[in-house]
């Protein structure tokens, strides 16, 4: 019986790593979170859309991953104390230097191309410095892959049954419910579910309004402000969406999806012509 391929650096002995690395010069770097969501669903909803998506596109483009991070950027989820117990944040310049020695580490044994992947849309905040550092300073191609969501739905059109007003690809909503379901149904307590909406901090008065979980409000019909909000001061349940549209089904279908398209890019990024200069690892340099 042929032996099953593993594609979890965690999972292989390092001479099989290395024969990873003698293959392909790509890799997939999964980012996850640990932080509040809806009352129904775990702390871990990103982490698992982000891992899921990852362990299929690795198969479908024929490269390997690292093990999950669970933590990210996640202050505004931390909330008043106890509020989000559970919600784990990692600070901003910590978020970099552990994201920056993943990425060296993987240069130093053979990687020209990394991809890393995540569901949490406020991981990208902190990043933008560390990848161009990256591709400045050894030469590697870098990407950050947000698995589609929020506002950039396009890629799993038609899937998605709510109607934009229920925001359905947001916090604990249609389609983070599916994905959990999908995943492990025994984690999904639609008991505790409720469908909710976003507003603008009550503190800034009328004048303002918020339809989903972005950083910015809207006002006099412009949405250009961004404010730095505190999660719980835009959305009363940690839930903006509607939780009653997911179905195990959509969330198989959602991972599918998502897993062809990240597979579709990573194929794409296999013909880059990147070769690192500098494999060196900061820390022996």
């Amino acid at each position: 019986m042929a032996e099953e391929k593993v594609y979890n650096l965690l999972e292989m002995a390092y001479v099989d790593a290395q024969e990873w690395f003698e293959k392909t010069d790509t890799v997939l770097i999964p980012i996850g979170s640990c932080e509040k969501h809806g009352a129904h669903v775990p702390l871990g909803t990103d982490s698992i859309t982000t891992i899921s998506v990852t362990e299929l596109a690795a198969r479908k483009a024929d490269v390997p991953y690292t093990p999950l991070m669970p933590f990210g950027y996640s202050p505004h989820h931390m909330g008043r104390v106890g509020e989000g117990a559970g919600t784990i944040t990692l600070a901003a310049e910590t978020f970099r230097r552990v994201l920056h020695d993943i990425a060296r580490s993987l240069i130093f044994h053979g990687a020209n191309k990394l991809v890393f992947v995540s569901h949490h849309g406020s991981n990208v905040k902190p990043i933008d410095e560390l990848l161009r550092q990256l591709r400045y300073k050894t030469g590697c191609f870098v990407a950050w892959y947000k698995t589609p969501t929020e506002r950039e739905c396009d890629v799993v059109k038609g899937i998605l049954e709510g109607p934009p007003e229920e925001t359905p690809g947001w916090h604990a909503g249609e389609m983070e419910t599916a994905q959990v379901m999908a995943y492990n149904e025994k984690l999904v307590k639609m008991e505790r579910a409720v469908k909710d909406t976003a507003h603008a901090p009550r503190w800034m008065g009328p004048a303002f309004s918020k339809k989903d979980g972005t950083a910015t409000v809207i006002f006099q019909g412009s949405e250009n402000i961004v404010v730095p909000m505190e999660h719980h001061e835009y959305s009363d349940s940690a839930t903006i969406g509607n939780p009653f549209r997911g179905t195990p089904e959509k969330g198989r279908a959602l991972f599918e999806k998502e897993a062809q398209h990240l597979a579709d890019f990573v194929n794409e990024v296999k013909k880059f012509d990147f070769v690192v200069k500098n494999r060196d690892f900061p820390e022996r340099a």
